[in-house]
């Protein structure tokens, strides 16, 4: 369980590939600090770490999280946002996150608003339902507030902190984006569902 409060980011130092799997190690300045057997977020995507070797560590993508997530796209360079498991000894800062991502989406347009951001995404409309004006979303890991919601989009705004200490600055139209939608929203839609 997470918050969607990035806390570092990672780059990707390479990737190895073994059967249907992606191997990745990541060099990070909280590597050193991460365990084996740890849930990390990346880009939103709970993770497992395999292995640390100073400031690198390493975990494994398969198939069903490639096909799910963007991972598949990184390659040596790219740069991920990363954050360790929620400890329920202090504050929650952006909104409960489970690191299982529903869908990708696509960046639409980036625009800066004189100190700001706002990103345009697209995403399946079959997850239209779990999407409110105002609502928590995470985009890449990072816990954000939803506007301009339709059926297909939604808009965030980016303030100047998390623009430079996530990889929302390298985030272009046409990107693929990790998507997790709200847990309550989505225990809401089930039971309505059932009850059908």
């Amino acid at each position: 369980m997470f918050t969607g409060i990035v806390e570092a980011t990672g780059i990707v130092r390479s990737v190895i590939l073994s059967g249907t799997n992606r191997t990745f190690w990541i060099e990070s300045a909280i590597s050193a600090e991460l365990k084996t057997d740890q849930s990390v977020s990346h880009n939103g995507t709970c993770l497992t770490i395999e292995e640390v070797s100073g400031n690198r560590h390493r975990m494994t993508a398969i198939e069903e999280t490639l096909r799910k997530t963007n991972l598949g796209n990184w390659q040596e360079g790219t740069l991920v946002n990363l954050e360790r498991c929620l400890q329920l000894n202090g504050r929650i800062d952006g909104h409960l996150v489970q690191g299982h991502v529903d869908a990708t989406g696509t960046c639409i347009s980036k625009s800066e608003k004189e100190g700001s951001w706002e990103f345009t995404y697209s995403f399946p409309p079959a997850f239209a339902e779990l999407l409110i004006e105002k609502g928590s979303v995470c985009v890449n890991g990072i816990s954000l507030t939803a506007f301009d919601v339709t059926r297909d989009s939604f808009k965030t705004a980016i303030i100047p902190y998390t623009f430079t200490h996530t990889n929302m600055h390298r985030l272009e139209p046409g990107d693929p984006v990790n998507l997790e939608f709200d847990m309550v929203g989505k225990y809401l839609v089930r039971r309505l569902s059932l009850n059908a």
